[in-house]
Parts: structure tokens; C-alpha cells; sequence
């Protein structure tokens, strides 16, 4: 009788232990794949920022089983409100009224809280943290690219990109706004800060606070095309002062190292080149001003798994592509419209930015704002 010839696993090298990159692991998982996962980062990144979770990522999170855990994981915040500098009410909205125009399919949460949920999912799977691409055939722990498949999953300031496609400059689009964040521990301003998210605007600038697991979260924007800065701490202290009393508070904890980056979009003329491919951030970063990277990101992935389950690696590469890139360039052009949207360049547009907010929480709000969101909350899941 013949010997039966074995066939080896599949084995993909995702780069990026991030949301896009262990959603695909979770797929490519299930479908029998060898996964390695590598990280940059020394460790699980347990901060980053509150996100509104919705549309294709709570869709994929479903069909995950991981809606449960994810809902476990809501952070608990009951409105967004806008203030002045003094602490008087200038508007906001209700997060009743946010779900209820999204049918309840709305969850807020910490990017770290949905990053653990997904790494959970995957208990057993191969995470080397401190290491990336050295090479296009090595790691930067030596060694070699041994794989059928080699994703960027590494974000908007992807290694994986720029080993394959080229510099950063040349596909990096600044959307006219730089952001910061970090944590804060201080109980008196917790109290101030309950459980909203409490804004203050100001015309081309705006601070944000909210309760972020036992700690309080900051949200920093503001309009500039100068390049970043090397002392991110002292140009937030100089940006943002005189803006209120939580601001000015919330300032003096900031440390020396915030986050800090330029809010921006990547366009690419193609997301994947022999057997690398890009998927979320990496490919496709909207901008936190479209505010829906989680769920593109879980989507990208869901859509290349769902590809490479019915073709060989070049023929499911393109087909990922051109599925996934009309859903992501329109989630772009959102992103765009809404930025000015978001940090108005004048008071009266504020004001009426805030007004407009306010129409959720009237009789028959959730309808019209569900309406106003059909394109924004749009799935790619059928």
C-alpha cells in the first residue's frame, strides 16, 4: 500500500500583537494554521484610550463568542459632557441614547481591555514580545522568517510597511491635528469627573477626562501642521493651560514620556506584495477622528482569514484586498468629514456642534441619529 505523504500546517508570521494581529491569529487558528506572533512592545499594553466599539467589530466579536467578555468589559461611562473653562454645562449626550440608536450595539471600553479579551482567546499562542522585522528574512532576535505568510499588523507606523512598500513619508496622510494621552491616579479629580467623559473645547483645541479602570484617562487635541515635538510634556503644558481647573489638574500629573503622535491616515496604491500583507492600522489607518480603527482592524482580519480559507496565499491576498479597500477608503472620507466636526475652529461652530450632539437625547433623538450614522456604523459582515 502507499504511504500517505503528510502535508504540513500552513505558517503565518503576524507582526503585531494588537488588535488586527490576534483577531487574524484567532481565525488562522482555527483554520489549522501555524501562528507566531511578534511584538515590539516588551510586553502586553495593558493603557492606550477608550474607544466606542460598534458596527464590523462587535459583528466579528459575536461570531467569535467574545461579545460576553467584551460587554464585561465596558468601561462604565454614562455620558460625554462639554463644559467651559469655568465648569458650566455646554451640551453632550447620554450613552443610552448612543446605544439606543445602535440597537445596543454599542460598547465603551479601553483599547488594552479589548486587546486582553482577544489575547485570552488565543491562550496557548506564540507571542514573542521585544521583536520585529530586522529584515525582510530575519528577525531582530536573528531568527529567520520561516513562513508561507508575513502580515503587518504593526500599526500606522508599521516596520512591515516600510521593509516592503518604502519610507513612511510617502504614504502617511496628516490630517492637520496632533493628539496625546496617558493615565492619571489623582481621587479628588476622579470624583470631579464621576463616570462621563468630560470635555472642555475651546476653539482648535480640546481636553478630555474620563474614569478608565481605577484611574482617570486624558484625551488631548489640537490643531497644528508643525512637526512633533521632542518634549511632548512641555508643548501639552503650554497648549492646553489656562483651560479650567480639571485641565490645569490633570497637567501636573502629566509625565515625561505622554503619548503623543500626529493624527493622520495611511493610503497605500496596494496593501500586499508577494507573500506580505497588511491588514488595520498598517494598511489603512483611519485617524482618530473616524474613531472605528478597532473594528476596521478586526474586519481586515476576519475578511483575509475568510480569503485565505478558499485560495492559496496568491490568489487570497488580492481578493482581501479588493473586497476590504472600498470599506476602508470610505471609513477614510468619514474620517475626514469629521474631523472639523470634532474640533471646530470657532466658537459658534462648538456651540452648534454640541447643540446637534444634544439631539439623541430628545423624544425620537436615537431615530434621527441612527439615520445620520447608517454609513458611519455601516458592516462589512452580511
Amino acid at each position: 500500500m502507499p504511504k500517505l505523504t503528510e502535508v504540513s500546517a500552513m505558517r503565518a508570521l503576524i507582526c503585531g500583537a494588537g488588535i488586527a494581529g490576534l483577531t487574524l491569529a484567532w481565525w488562522l487558528r482555527r483554520a489549522d494554521w501555524e501562528v507566531t506572533v511578534v511584538e515590539r512592545a516588551p510586553g502586553p499594553r495593558p493603557d492606550g484610550y477608550m474607544m466606542d466599539f460598534f458596527g464590523s467589530g462587535y459583528d466579528i466579536a459575536e461570531r467569535m463568542g467574545l461579545i460576553d467578555r467584551i460587554v464585561a468589559a465596558d468601561a462604565g461611562i454614562t455620558a460625554l459632557r462639554y463644559t467651559t473653562a469655568d465648569g458650566e454645562p455646554r451640551g453632550g449626550v447620554s450613552y443610552a441614547s448612543m446605544r439606543a440608536a445602535l440597537d445596543g450595539r454599542l460598547i465603551s471600553l479601553m483599547r488594552g481591555d479589548l486587546d486582553r479579551v482577544l489575547r485570552e482567546a488565543v491562550p496557548d499562542l506564540d507571542i514573542r514580545y521585544g521583536t520585529s522585522l530586522a529584515d525582510a528574512d530575519t528577525l531582530t532576535d536573528g531568527s529567520p522568517v520561516d513562513a508561507d505568510l508575513v502580515v503587518g499588523a504593526d500599526g500606522i507606523h508599521s516596520r512591515v510597511r516600510e521593509l516592503t512598500f518604502g519610507p513612511e513619508r510617502a504614504f502617511l496622510r496628516p490630517l492637520g491635528y496632533h493628539t496625546a494621552s496617558y493615565l492619571l491616579t489623582d481621587p479628588d479629580l476622579a470624583d470631579a469627573v464621576g463616570d462621563r467623559f468630560r470635555i472642555v473645547a475651546q476653539p482648535n483645541r480640546q481636553a478630555g477626562l474620563y474614569p478608565a479602570g481605577g484611574h482617570l484617562a486624558t484625551m488631548f487635541v489640537h490643531a497644528t501642521d508643525a512637526p512633533l515635538t521632542d518634549n511632548p510634556r512641555a508643548l501639552l503644558k503650554a497648549r492646553f493651560a489656562g483651560m479650567g481647573e480639571l485641565v490645569d489638574r490633570a497637567l501636573d500629573h502629566c509625565p515625561d514620556d505622554p503619548y503623543y503622535d500626529t493624527v493622520a491616515q495611511i493610503e497605500l496604491p496596494s496593501w500586499h506584495r508577494g507573500r506580505t500583507v497588511l491588514i488595520g492600522d498598517a494598511a489603512h489607518a483611519v485617524s482618530l477622528m473616524a474613531g472605528q480603527g478597532a473594528s476596521l482592524a478586526m474586519a481586515a482580519a476576519w475578511v483575509l482569514a475568510g480569503e485565505l480559507a478558499k485560495a492559496d496565499v496568491p490568489r487570497a491576498l488580492p481578493a482581501y484586498e479588493a473586497r476590504m479597500r472600498p470599506f476602508a477608503e470610505a471609513k477614510q472620507r468619514s474620517g475626514r468629514r469629521a474631523a472639523r466636526w470634532m474640533l471646530p475652529e470657532s466658537r459658534w461652530k462648538i456651540s452648534l456642534r454640541n447643540r446637534l450632539l444634544g439631539v439623541a437625547d430628545l423624544p425620537g433623538g436615537p431615530t434621527v441619529v441612527r439615520k445620520a450614522m447608517a454609513g458611519t456604523a455601516s458592516s462589512i459582515v452580511g
